[in-house]
């Protein structure tokens, strides 16, 4: 069985978590990131795809493109827009899009485990963008994606997921794609 522990998040004021969250950095071009977050300071964009912060022939693999990322996450948590939870957490966090709902625990898993194949690989990725994202996390010396896991249900699981988001949740908006966010923090496992 892997691994799953609680961390310190580093992540959004919950009045703010709607400005700041954006679409995971693959799924648009540099082009259509720069137009989203022209008129908005704080989107995540600036962090994840920092070359739309500098001149558009910028080699989107360039040192410059990562030093930006990483002055861009400094200055939101500088700014108070992003803070880093006092004490290690799980989260608890929910999609619905449509008549489609989702519901994981956000955690931290052992990159050995995956080595050692504990965790399964379930896609095949490029070499290209998996240096690209090394080279993100060690400027920002934060992983600002999620990587997905998946697990086999368990009754336990399931009633404490639901105990837990029947409360207050501490994010809850719905997105520019019509995709509604919820996080709930879990301060005691």
């Amino acid at each position: 069985m892997a691994t799953v522990k609680p961390f310190r998040a580093i992540r959004p004021q919950a009045s703010l978590a709607e400005q700041i969250c954006e679409l995971p950095y693959d799924v648009l071009s540099s082009s259509e990131a720069r137009s989203q977050a022209a008129d908005n300071p704080l989107s995540f964009f600036y962090i994840s795809k920092p070359e739309i912060d500098l001149p558009e022939d910028t080699n989107p693999y360039s040192n410059q493109v990562y030093e930006k990322g990483a002055q861009r996450f400094q200055a939101l948590r500088e700014q108070g827009a992003l803070f880093q939870e006092s004490a290690p957490c799980y989260y608890l966090y929910r999609q619905i899009m449509g008549g489609h709902s989702q519901m994981g625990l956000v955690a931290s898993s052992s990159c050995q485990e995956y080595l050692d194949g504990t965790i399964k690989k379930h896609e095949f990725t490029r070499p290209d963008k998996e240096n690209d994202r090394v080279r993100h996390i060690e400027s920002l010396n934060a992983q600002t994606g999620p990587v997905f896991l998946t697990y086999r249900c368990t009754p336990e699981l399931d009633e404490l997921f639901s105990e837990q988001s029947a409360g207050e949740p501490d994010v809850d908006f719905t997105g520019k794609d019509g995709v509604r966010h919820t996080a709930w923090t879990l301060r005691e496992p």
